[in-house]
């Protein structure tokens, strides 16, 4: 005699509910989680964005002006706004300085009290109290000492390294989009305007960009949007090469000329079709081109053709250190803050790179299992 087997809930549960279907990664995802595999570049990428985010913030960690300040029972937010020394007690109408011993004792009366950032001192601050000979070595007031000019030399380059990074992304988001272009237009079309735009950047190339950029340096004012222009008008030409060769790779495959008969325009192929399977070089080159801009800058402060003074900036600190090299404090770390930077960025590329290689990405993992 057969036992009838009692009716289980969970049975009936799997029998009725529906199979989840796998959902397979979208390819930026993909390549996404391949790059956090690489655990150097992804954890490069989280200090560089970390530290670009703290030097946005710059006012807030080195400045010399009170963050918050309480005093007569009002209070005052000197960070934000500009306020003359007879509000605190002072006699002249002026600017506070608030590095002046006089109006710090405003702050210690009972009732009153000024909250400070951890470093007193803004890039352009001259302490006129101090009683070192500049430039000062490394001390309790001045963590990482003072330049030529008596400048804290740690807000110096917690501003610089933001104007680089600035720079560099400015200046590379220019030149993808200029060499994408470029590079698109030959690539596709071919023929005529390939040859005629090829000998176009030939002769474009072989122009001098360093006694350029002495000419114009001459001419007008230094600035950061005269920099930009300028090394923006060479910074385009190497990327536009590997883009063109992508292009004339895709251009000849089945899903274009299905586009094409579908009667698609030649600029909707472009951006919908060729544009988006041609994109893997210019990613990839994206941290190196960074690199690049902010070493060109480097430079150009370096030579005196940068920034104008006195704007923060890396070059401008390892000319001073070349200039007082008992003053070993600014050459050391400035080139520390340098090669971090250049090296967090070479980590990001190499790992963005295997990320986007499907053949490195699946030696690796065949690697990792063995």
């Amino acid at each position: 005699m057969s036992r009838v087997r009692p009716r289980n809930d969970s049975d009936a549960r799997v029998r009725t509910e529906p199979a989840r279907a796998f959902v397979s990664p979208s390819p930026v995802r993909r390549v996404w989680l391949r790059f956090k595999r690489q655990r150097l570049g992804y954890w490069s990428l989280i200090i560089f964005v970390v530290a670009f985010i703290a030097s946005l913030a710059g006012p807030l960690w080195s400045n010399d002006k009170p963050l918050v300040v309480r005093y007569d029972r009002h209070l005052y937010f000197p960070i934000v706004r500009t306020y003359a020394e007879t509000t605190f007690g002072g006699d002249f109408p002026t600017p506070a300085d608030y590095l002046d011993p006089y109006v710090r004792h405003r702050f210690d009366a009972p009732g009153n009290y000024a909250i400070y950032p951890p470093n007193h001192y803004y890039y352009d601050t001259l302490n006129y109290f101090s009683n070192q000979p500049n430039p000062a070595p490394p001390s309790r007031e001045n963590w990482l000492g003072t330049d030529a000019q008596g400048r804290d030399l740690f807000a110096r380059l917690l501003y610089g390294f933001r104007v680089s990074v600035e720079f560099g992304l400015v200046l590379t988001f220019i030149g993808t989009v200029v060499g994408i272009l470029a590079g698109a237009v030959q690539g596709y079309f071919g023929g005529r305007i390939d040859i005629v735009g090829q000998r176009l950047i030939e002769i474009w190339s072989s122009l001098p960009e360093l006694y350029l950029l002495i000419i114009f340096a001459s001419i007008f004012e230094p600035s950061f949007l005269l920099l930009i222009v300028l090394l923006s008008l060479f910074g385009w030409i190497g990327l536009s090469d590997y883009v063109r060769a992508e292009f004339l790779r895709n251009r000849t495959q089945d899903y274009v000329r299905a586009a094409r008969a579908m009667g698609l325009s030649n600029w909707q192929i472009i951006w919908r079709h060729v544009l988006p399977n041609s994109l893997t070089p210019v990613i990839t080159f994206l941290p190196f081109r960074m690199s690049g801009s902010i070493l060109a800058l480097t430079s150009l402060d370096f030579l005196g053709l940068g920034v104008p003074p006195p704007t923060p900036s890396l070059g401008e600190l390892l000319a001073q250190g070349k200039a007082n090299l008992d003053a070993w404090w600014i050459s050391l770390s400035t080139f520390g803050v340098l090669v971090a930077t250049l090296l967090l960025l070479t980590f990001m590329g190499d790992a963005l790179r295997n990320a986007l290689d499907t053949r490195i990405a699946d030696a690796m993992r065949a690697g990792g299992n063995q």
